[in-house]
């Protein structure tokens, strides 16, 4: 096993994954393009979830100054917005609990709570749904930078014992590619950590959002219902 002189060149990111062993180059490209995809994760989202708040901003001002439902539906419904989503099944299920000639209240208003609530649940799973990769990136990184950094601290040993030396010269090379696996890890995991758990607070909040307005749009229906019966 040939260990590569420790100038400045070798002990670069590049030379460093140039003379790892093979082993090492899996963890370390795994790693990147695991920090790739997560940072695309997290500039997209990001995007996306302030332009959900933006439009449900909108829509949510609109809908207060809307005065016949029905018309507002028909001018909002193709609309891809979660709260939208809300809306219409809201609107759905009233006109089919309401379109025979008997109305019953309470089954109504159980049909509706269960309707929107459901689409709540739905609509919040799917804009959480590229959230579960950032949870395992920073779960799993730092180990999978482990268990870069433990076989190329074996391969320095490996080489000491063939070389029958411990200066520096040796050492070094193989002790440094141990150790940027590791630092590749961390810099996979940590801004997977901290956009996971910053985006799962904005998740929240949306949910909040969107079952307040549920539970909003629930009790207009309900006041509407008591003047259809």
């Amino acid at each position: 096993m040939e260990f590569l002189s420790t100038d400045a060149a070798t002990m670069s990111p590049i030379g460093l994954f140039l003379q790892a062993d093979w082993v090492v180059r899996a963890v370390m490209l795994g790693l990147l393009l695991a920090s790739l995809w997560t940072w695309a994760i997290i500039l997209s989202f990001g995007m996306r979830i302030g332009g959900v708040r933006k439009a449900s901003d909108r829509f949510e001002a609109e809908y207060r100054e809307a005065d016949d439902i029905d018309e507002f539906y028909r001018r909002v419904a193709s609309r891809d917005l979660p709260i939208v989503r809300i809306f219409a099944a809201g609107v759905t299920e009233w006109r089919r609990s309401t379109a025979g000639k008997t109305i019953d209240r309470e089954g109504t208003r159980e049909r509706l709570a269960t309707a929107m609530g459901a689409t709540v649940a739905q609509e919040v799973d799917r804009l959480a749904d590229r959230l579960n990769f950032l949870a395992t990136v920073g779960s799993v990184a730092p180990f999978v930078g482990l268990f870069g950094t433990v076989w190329g601290i074996m391969r320095a040993f490996t080489g000491i014992a063939q070389q029958q030396s411990t200066s520096l010269a040796v050492v070094a090379p193989g002790i440094a590619e141990a150790l940027f696996a590791t630092a590749i890890g961390l810099f996979a995991a940590i801004p997977a950590v901290i956009a996971y758990n910053r985006y799962s607070h904005s998740v929240n909040r949306v949910e909040a959002r969107l079952n307040r307005f549920a539970d909003g749009f629930h009790a207009t229906l309900s006041r509407r219902l008591e003047l259809e019966a």
